[in-house]
């Protein structure tokens, strides 16, 4: 089973950017796209020429806003949206797919924003979304994929002295959400695989960033440690454009 997770900043946008000849390229089971700041009929619309997939939606109710996809070539066995908690479920952010031995959770994490104006609220969401995670993981193991919104570690960005605690995705609480989801008994494959490569998934469209390769690894595969032994591959795709993020790719027998 081969699995691509997008951050795709706009699926409209990326539509014109040769969005298509890539997805065909991927060859992949599912695909998990974030921040597609659409609504579900947009959405249905941009992607009508995709064959061969069930699409799943869940937009954010305010609208060019947030909001994730999920397409399966496989009918999962149930569907489900949200956290089920008020104040994280108006803004698109949870699909969760129920496989026959796993369940798939694509997430857009909520940005700590300008100034860190979100971050109490980040704090709030990562203690609930792991929360949420553990009490599906008592049914059946779990792969989690998209956008967390921060660099772990110091190699996971270019510039960590100077954006530590100061910059979103980057701050101790953001980190420590992480930490809490890897103690918790999640695995991070990239790393696990990749322990010191130094690779990226973000770069801001400023300052000419990503020509410079100054940028941020903040997209991730997490799973349940009793699916590591059946991981067998686990790639960034930097080669692929038309984000400020680029694909990551997980490769696993199930």
């Amino acid at each position: 089973m081969k699995i691509i997770s997008w951050n795709v900043n706009g699926l409209r946008a990326i539509l014109k950017k040769n969005f298509s000849k890539s997805v065909k390229e991927f060859q992949a089971d599912i695909l998990c796209f974030q921040e597609t700041k659409a609504q579900d009929n947009e959405v249905v619309e941009a992607l009508a020429k995709l064959e061969g997939y069930h699409i799943f939606i869940n937009s954010a109710i305010k609208k060019g806003y947030s909001g994730i996809v999920l397409l399966s070539k496989k009918q999962p066995i149930s569907v489900q949206y949200d956290m089920g908690i008020d104040e994280h479920d108006n803004e698109g952010r949870i699909i969760c797919a129920e496989y026959s031995s796993f369940y798939l959770i694509t997430v857009y994490t909520p940005n700590s924003g300008q100034g860190l104006k979100r971050l109490d609220y980040r704090k709030k969401w990562d203690a609930d979304f792991l929360q949420y995670l553990k009490k599906l993981e008592e049914k059946k193991p779990l792969i989690i994929c998209g956008d967390f919104n921060v660099a772990h570690h110091a190699i996971d960005l270019k510039n960590d002295k100077s954006n530590y605690n100061k910059t979103a995705g980057y701050t101790q609480i953001e980190i420590d959400g992480m930490d809490n989801l890897i103690n918790s008994g999640f695995v991070d494959v990239y790393r696990k695989f990749h322990p010191d490569v130094i690779a990226y998934t973000y770069w801001s469209y400023r300052f000419k960033a990503r020509e410079r390769n100054i940028g941020w690894r903040i997209d991730y595969f997490l799973i349940s440690c009793a699916l590591y032994g059946k991981v067998k591959t686990t790639y960034i795709l930097p080669e692929y454009h038309g984000s400020d993020h680029c694909p990551i790719s997980l490769e696993i027998d199930l």
